[in-house]
């Protein structure tokens, strides 16, 4: 019983002296103006950021996305490591239980031609190291760290995942309104040339400006092979993200696209705080918290338990067959002298942890940088769809009137030509800009953790 409280009097010392302390966010970071100055950042009332689910509004999409989160390699790899860290997790937690092992023996022995003596036992030994000075609380506090960064590794590769087939998913979009514009322009240039021509016959235009019509007919056709192209391509790079063979992707039409979720103003620093990038940065931070705490308790002594108890017998011996064998022995292993690899192991642990608190900082100041980007891309992008409309409005017009122009000798096709190409130039701006904000939304989805479930 006096050992016992004398055990638990030196662990009520050497913990009031720092070698276990619980881990608590550094008050040092800065949280100022992380998503810039011109954005309020709340303390609380965190920005309502829906799911995938609520964020996209496209069954297609949501389809595409729930196929992905099944079968994707790069998700399925990170999965199996949250199991491998738990299993370490698992292993620190039994540190703490006695180890047991039983060693059977046997022997056979003949002295001088005699008759032959036959003995045996059955020792069963046990060992017991009493974590006195928090060395192997330490290490269980770091595994649940890993096993945590793990977790949160696993969430930022799904978020990833989502962004990633929405993005690609909305590229295709794009792309198709893209190749239908350039299609009907192709009609268009098609009939220009062929106006061009009676014009020519008639003599009210020359044999360049059929070549030149003919020229841009081409080069529109060249055009629609290469969206043709890139289409193909985003197919196949969407295939890969679902793990499965090229192949084409059913999608729907830019006017049946809408991202209706909506966002309140300000943002929280809770929400930034949510991301599984800045959750996992301080994970690894925490891991090097208690990485100090275990290079500190490598000062201390360790006290192992140890016992063994068996039965022996010898087989020749009548008088005595058998034995039970006890013994109990306490040690504590004071380290006096290593040639300084104590004082450097916690040297390096000091400096891990001030690496740590630096990338932790940095994960905060990138988070509040992609917000402040994805805000950016939302509000730029909307101005420029309005704009973008009134200029294509305006050149549809142009092109009008240089055709009645031409067609009544008093303009040159030089004149036409610019004029629809500069229209088939701005619709296919137009439909980047759409592109933009749907970027922009999926951009601030993703900066901000990936929503709510």
């Amino acid at each position: 019983m006096k050992r016992i409280v004398t055990i638990a009097v030196i662990t009520l010392v050497l913990n009031s002296c720092g070698i276990y302390t619980k881990y608590s966010s550094p008050e040092e970071v800065q949280t100022e103006n992380l998503c810039g100055a011109e954005l309020e950042l709340k303390d609380s009332s965190a920005v309502y950021i829906p799911s995938w689910k609520g964020m996209f509004s496209d069954p297609l999409l949501n389809a595409l996305i729930e196929k992905g989160l099944s079968a994707n390699a790069d998700l399925a790899i990170a999965r199996l490591n949250i199991e491998q860290t738990e299993a370490m997790l698992t292993s620190a937690k039994l540190s703490y239980l006695p180890s047991f092992m039983l060693s059977p023996q046997g022997s056979v022995s003949s002295f001088d031609g005699g008759k032959a003596s036959q003995s045996y036992s059955l020792p069963l030994t046990s060992s017991w190291e009493v974590d006195v000075f928090g060395k192997l609380r330490n290490s269980k506090e770091q595994a649940k760290a890993v096993v945590e960064q793990s977790k949160e590794y696993s969430q930022m590769v799904q978020i990833q995942l989502i962004s990633h087939i929405a993005n690609t998913y909305y590229t295709l979009v794009m792309l198709d309104e893209q190749l239908k514009i350039s299609e009907e322009t192709v009609l268009n240039f098609k009939k220009s040339v062929d106006v061009t021509q009676s014009l020519k016959e008639a003599g009210m235009q020359t044999e360049a400006a059929v070549q030149q019509a003919t020229a841009t007919y081409y080069e529109v056709q060249l055009s629609v092979k290469e969206l043709k192209r890139q289409i193909r391509n985003m197919e196949n790079a969407l295939c890969l993200l679902l793990n499965e063979t090229p192949q084409r992707i059913e999608r729907a039409v830019l006017k049946n696209q809408d991202l209706s979720a909506e966002l309140s103003d300000g943002i929280s620093l809770v929400a930034l705080s949510n991301r599984p990038d800045v959750r996992h940065a301080e994970l690894v931070l925490k891991q090097s918290f208690y990485g100090i705490n275990s290079a500190r308790s490598a000062f201390y002594p360790s006290l192992v338990l140890s016992g063994s108890a068996g039965w022996t017998n010898n087989v020749g011996a009548i008088i005595n067959p058998g034995q039970m064998l006890l013994s109990a022995v306490g040690s504590l292993t004071q380290p006096l002298f290593n040639a300084g690899v104590n004082q450097t192991n916690l040297k390096i642990a000091k400096s891990t942890y001030e690496q740590s608190l630096i990338s932790f900082q940095y994960a905060l100041l990138k988070a509040g940088n992609e917000v402040n980007d994805a805000l950016i891309l939302c509000q730029t992008s909307q101005e420029k769809e309005v704009l973008r409309a009134q200029q294509v409005q305006s050149l549809q017009q142009a092109v009008e009137i240089t055709q009645e122009l031409m067609n009544s000798g008093s303009a040159i096709y030089l004149e036409v030509l610019i004029t629809q190409n500069t229209l088939l130039q701005a619709r296919l701006f137009q439909v980047s800009d759409w592109f933009e904000y749907m970027q922009g939304k999926i951009d601030l989805y993703k900066a901000l953790g990936g929503g709510v479930e």
